[in-house]
């Protein structure tokens, strides 16, 4: 067996991705290791969502340069979206043997073939993207050493051609992966001890597969029913969702089903309409702040997060002041923020110019920032006292006398270890918070 080793960057749906790439492997004759000096093949899966992701992965290929020159046996290739957008520079590198894109990890296995690598049987660079991938047929080779909580994806690619996102151009349109192969996975998840499953794709909402033979179709609510009944002790979470097409069903089958976790991740990214309308975000803010008013409606207590973006093009003092205003109105429980860093080929890069200064990028997203942190200690603040159900998921970080898990809104909670293991449900009293942990003892 043929030792590699992968390092992964980037999103969840690029950990899923590796999983996919390590099963690939271990039917061909390799095996899976910890650690870079043992491997004889090294794959690092890319992400090319902002420019500081990619700016990691060169530095990396140049740790692989120098590994090279000490075992010039060793092989490298670089995997994922950087692989699409910059196939032919990736190449250039003297660390690099293969390109591969997202959809053609299946040739992975002939292209690390030395006969065929020698012999130039096929290009090192395979990036072709695919409207059918879905690698519904592979089963992940996920980590069995101690995890709780596993990724599934459902979908592959984006059709939402956002301005500012590079996504549809390195992982393609969107296509949905039958249920039935969802659901042996999480099945084979749940035998192998996982007691969670995330969901994923760059728009769940969007989730529609049709039955060939039937016509029947499987959309998002419908298929999260479907996880959600195979094991009433599995919990289920989801992400990422779209404001333009989360509906009532999705809200309604979490309603229902008690072990599909409250939580929803709803990205805005601009509180101004001006900038929504710039991005093709194809919602208002208007109508972003009514599906938020519908999810409390049914979902009273439901979790909602975000990501915000500071700076877009043509972004003005008053388009970040309706950003906070509606962070106000909304007072989302966490966020993720970011300053625009153009990508390019992207409409933005094409069409606009990225004129905001660097200077109030930043001091827009730290105030951003500043007021999600208030708004984040509020609502922890709101949880001293009460009692969730936390999935233990290891040992905090910072002492081994405690352990860390979430509860069911997607908060991380901090409580001292007692007579309880990785894996255990338990019940947890809040007694004090930061922004971002919540503090307390099993009851």
């Amino acid at each position: 067996m043929i030792p590699f080793y992968i390092e992964t960057y980037g999103c969840q749906m690029n950990v899923s991705d590796s999983q996919v790439v390590a099963a690939l492997l271990a039917d061909n004759g390799y095996e899976p290791c910890q650690s870079l000096e043992e491997a004889r093949v090294v794959l690092i899966n890319t992400c090319s969502i902002r420019e500081n992701a990619e700016q990691r992965v060169w530095g990396r290929l140049d740790v692989f340069r120098q590994l090279k020159r000490r075992n010039p046996e060793l092989r490298v290739g670089v995997l994922g979206c950087m692989a699409t957008r910059l196939k032919d520079e990736l190449l250039k590198h003297p660390a690099v043997d293969w390109v591969i894109g997202p959809d053609s990890y299946r040739m992975l296995p002939r292209l690390m073939n030395p006969s065929v690598l020698f012999g130039n049987e096929l290009s090192p660079v395979q990036t072709k993207l695919s409207m059918k991938e879905t690698y519904a047929d592979v089963m992940p080779l996920h980590d069995l050493s101690g995890g709780v909580s596993a990724f599934v994806t459902i979908m592959r690619g984006c059709n939402n051609m956002c301005a500012y996102c590079v996504v549809p151009y390195v992982r393609g349109g969107e296509r949905s992966r039958d249920p039935f192969s969802i659901e042996r996975e999480v099945h084979n998840l749940l035998e192998d001890g996982f007691s969670e499953v995330t969901l994923l794709g760059q728009n769940v909402d969007s989730y529609c597969w049709q039955d060939p033979e039937t016509g029947e179709t499987t959309d998002f609510a419908r298929l999260l029913e479907r996880v959600a009944g195979i094991s009433p002790g599995l919990r289920v979470r989801f992400t990422t969702s779209h404001p333009k097409d989360m509906n009532d069903n999705v809200l309604y089958a979490m309603a229902r089903w008690s072990n599909i976790c409250r939580h929803i991740h709803l990205p805005v990214q601009s509180g101004s309409d001006a900038i929504l309308q710039k991005m093709n975000r194809k919602y208002t803010r208007a109508s972003y702040l009514q599906r938020i008013a519908r999810i409390r409606e049914v979902l009273p207590g439901c979790a909602i997060t975000s990501d915000m973006i500071a700076g877009f093009c043509s972004e003005t003092e008053d388009d970040h002041l309706l950003t906070l205003s509606l962070m106000r109105e909304v007072r989302y429980d966490q966020a993720f923020m970011f300053q625009y860093s153009e990508r390019p080929n992207t409409y933005a890069a094409r069409h606009y110019s990225d004129d905001v200064p660097a200077d109030v990028k930043t001091r827009r997203l730290n105030e951003i920032i500043a007021l999600q942190n208030e708004l984040s200690m509020e609502s922890n603040k709101a949880d001293i006292g009460r009692v969730f159900e936390v999935l233990v998921e290891g040992e905090s970080r910072r002492s081994a006398d405690e352990y860390f898990g979430r509860t069911g809104t997607a908060k991380v909670c901090v409580f001292p270890r007692e007579n309880c293991k990785t894996g255990d449900y338990v019940q947890v009293q809040v007694t004090s918070c930061t922004p971002a942990t919540l503090l307390g003892k099993i009851v």
